[in-house]
């Protein structure tokens, strides 16, 4: 591995990504208590939601070890 990807770290290691996976985790345990007529509308698109929030930050923290991007 590179020495300047080693540098930055690893995304999970971020206080914001930390958090949004918690969120996560806690959003889906609630989501187990919806009604059953709701689990294929409301719960998955909430679950979906919750799951995009940690790709997408992932992604971001990716993009940013190229250089280009600065």
């Amino acid at each position: 591995m590179n020495a300047r990807y080693k540098k930055f770290g690893d995304f999970r290691d971020l206080i914001v990504y930390k958090k949004a996976f918690k969120q996560g985790c806690e959003i889906f345990d609630l989501t187990l208590s919806f009604p059953k007529e709701e689990q294929y509308s409301l719960t998955s698109q909430i679950r979906r939601s919750t799951r995009s929030v940690c790709a997408n930050l992932a992604e971001a923290y990716r993009k940013r070890n190229y250089l280009k991007h600065f």
